[in-house]
């Protein structure tokens, strides 16, 4: 039987198990006892944080990570985003991947005035000394590395915290950071 569980990373893990490097790192294994075989689908960098699917089931994995279904992400960034940027956005702006120049695709972008309570307080980013920050929206179909991050700073408002939201119809629902949960199956 195959099994399937959402978490709220929180900031400082790596979306995996095993690091085989000689520094330590948190590993989602020290949240919780998975079943073996258990594997995350897509990634979250480790300052990162936000919805994660995990699964024992490979076919899910490959479902989940297709180009069709929909990642959505709160970004905060630095500075007060306005909406030429979230224009540039939409249409697709140029970063770095793999050492080569890359157009994203369109995507939904848009400002949010007031987050939800379940995205929670976070680490502390800074204060308000070192000027204002902004929070906006950004839905994608792709998950090149290290993308929301590229393309936020592309359009002059590099990322401060960035936190997954949703992916297809699962949302984050109100899991604080650390909680697990496990479902029946992502999609009915």
């Amino acid at each position: 039987m195959q099994r399937h569980f959402l978490i709220h990373k929180p900031h400082g893990y790596l979306s995996q198990f095993i690091y085989e490097r000689k520094r330590h790192k948190k590993l989602l294994g020290e949240l919780y006892n998975f079943p073996e075989g258990t594997m995350a689908i897509g990634r979250l960098d480790e300052d990162s944080e936000g919805l994660l699917l995990l699964t024992t089931d490979g076919m899910m994995s490959e479902i989940v990570r297709s180009k069709t279904v929909e990642k959505e992400y709160y970004a905060q960034v630095d500075g007060i985003i306005n909406e030429a940027a979230i224009e540039q956005l939409k249409n697709g702006v140029e970063i770095g991947f793999k050492g080569v120049r890359y157009t994203t695709k369109k995507c939904e972008a848009k400002i949010i005035d007031q987050l939800p309570e379940s995205i929670g307080e976070g680490r502390r980013i800074r204060d308000e000394r070192h000027g204002p920050t902004s929070w906006l929206s950004i839905t994608l179909t792709e998950g090149k590395f290290r993308q929301v991050r590229k393309m936020t700073a592309a359009v002059g408002f590099p990322t401060l915290r960035l936190v997954r939201i949703r992916v297809g119809n699962i949302h984050l629902q109100n899991l604080k950071a650390g909680e697990i949960l496990e479902v029946e199956s992502f999609f009915k």
